[in-house]
């Protein structure tokens, strides 16, 4: 049996420790006013050259601070009627634009947080899918990593809990993430009323937003509870194969229960940031991120634990196997980026181009280079097949692979929320130390609790004698494999 070390504990406390720490400053550092905003605003103006903050002309132009007048003394006289409205138009229009910033700089902590939230929470999903998805097809290759898998979903747990809290948070008006919570959006005779929203709000409202949120993760964490339960029972079940049955067909609903929550997720928590903009595709890209991520926790997780010694089955075909998922995930993810870009982009509607406007302005770095990591990496790295048995290959590439989606998610939520005051800083990286901590926590926790390997599945043998087909074995007999 697995021994969750003290070492490694501690390492996870540590990171929880000094996440939740940074986490906190990122809320006190927060500017509380419109006076600090247009401080920042200033400050931000004046070194435009040496940080490049194009971002602050281009949200002027959105709110109409740009439409200042010149001083017109010279035209109409400095007494005149003209040009006090247009001093009183300016002043407003500063007061507006300040107010805009201030709700971005107070959106930066949370949203900080909400990208590795999600980040988490999403490929933990993934693996409890992909887990569910290879009971359905009866796989036999993957028996020996079923408790790597059940170990992972472990972190559905907390995540599931700090995405509710963040959901009643939100729900509550602590944070301005989601801009059609904005007071007025709906009622047309507000001056916040749009009517692009409005139009939407049988879907998009905050009761029905809160309710579909926590039935999502109700509905992923029990039958993730069920699954875990009767997994370890199949390792004693003398029942004629029943516990086997019923977690076969219990699986075979979470599958169909699970295509359609995480396509309403993806819209609810991710696509509703951006509530003017639609895409078709949103849903199997978001998919495709958090698979790939996935299936690269997976690898790295089985990695450690096989080089412990604690997965003695689990042989060089088993990584070759999840290394060409990951190999083959990545290329679906680039065909599904490139389909959604591409149209959007060559269409060029305005309305559907903004999206990719706003991150291929003020995101540029990050954007480019997150197509490099998720593609043109994987690719070079995991194409060979000797390459993908290799370990330490492995190892490189997931690392690549799941900050390149990391960015990804990243440069999904920013634009939305904080626009160009963005940043990786200490309320990004602090948070990004929490869920890893509380990820190794609950993954090598869980994995102390339930025996390697389980024993009671009927596929076990084939899974433990598993060896991929490759070209040394080509003139061999089909007998032996």
């Amino acid at each position: 049996m697995y021994q969750f070390s003290g070492k490694l504990k501690t390492f996870s406390l540590a990171l929880m420790l000094l996440g939740v720490l940074g986490i906190a400053y990122g809320f006190f550092s927060t500017p509380k006013t419109i006076e600090e905003a247009k401080e920042i605003i200033a400050h931000q103006s004046s070194h435009g050259d040496a940080h490049g903050t194009t971002h602050v002309t281009q949200e002027s132009n959105a709110h109409g601070s740009n439409d200042h007048h010149e001083s017109a003394s010279g035209v109409h006289g400095s007494d005149t009627h003209v040009d006090k409205e247009m001093s009183a138009h300016g002043a407003h229009n500063d007061d507006s634009h300040a107010e805009h910033v201030l709700h971005q700089l107070q959106n930066r902590p949370w949203s900080a947080l909400y990208v590795p939230l999600f980040f988490f929470l999403g490929l933990t999903l993934l693996v409890l899918a992909f887990y569910a998805a290879q009971r359905v097809a009866q796989s036999g290759w993957s028996i020996v990593i079923f408790r790597v898998f059940e170990a992972i979903t472990a972190n559905l747990v907390p995540t599931s809990i700090i995405m509710a809290l963040i959901v009643i948070a939100t729900a509550m008006h602590f944070n301005h993430l989601f801009s059609w919570m904005t007071p007025g959006t709906f009622d047309p005779a507000s001056p916040n009323y749009d009517p692009i929203v409005d139009g939407k709000s049988w879907w998009i409202n905050t009761p029905g937003w809160v309710i579909r949120s926590i039935v999502y993760l109700l509905l992923w964490n029990a039958y993730r509870w069920i699954i875990r339960e009767n997994s370890i029972k199949e390792d004693t079940a003398n029942d004629g194969g029943k516990t086997y049955k019923f977690n076969y067909n219990a699986s075979v609903v979470f599958l169909v229960v699970f295509m359609i929550t995480e396509t309403l997720m993806s819209w609810d928590w991710i696509m509703g940031l951006d509530p003017h903009w639609f895409s078709t595709l949103f849903g199997w890209y978001v998919l495709a991120t958090l698979l790939v991520s996935a299936l690269t926790v997976t690898a790295l997780v089985t990695i450690y634990l096989r080089s412990k010694g604690f997965l003695p089955a689990v042989n060089d075909s088993h990584i070759h196997d999840l290394a060409k998922f990951m190999f083959g995930f990545s290329v679906f993810w680039t065909y599904l980026w490139f389909a959604q870009f591409m149209l959007i982009w060559y269409s060029n509607i305005p309305e559907e181009g903004t999206y990719f406007v706003a991150r291929f302005t003020e995101y540029k770095l990050p954007f480019l280079a997150m197509v490099g990591m998720n593609f043109v990496f994987p690719i070079l790295l995991l194409l060979n097949s000797d390459f993908k048995s290799k370990p330490w290959f492995v190892i490189i590439g997931g690392i690549v692979i799941l900050a390149g989606h990391y960015i990804d998610v990243f440069i999904m939520v920013m634009p939305a929320t904080v626009g160009g005051q963005w940043g990786f800083g200490i309320p990004e990286a602090s948070a990004l130390l929490l869920f890893v901590g509380i990820f190794i926590y609950a993954t090598f926790s869980a994995f102390a609790k339930a025996k390697p390997i389980p024993e009671g599945n009927p596929f076990l043998e084939e899974s433990e004698h598993f060896h991929y087909y490759n070209i040394e074995h080509s003139g061999e007999s089909s007998d032996h494999h």
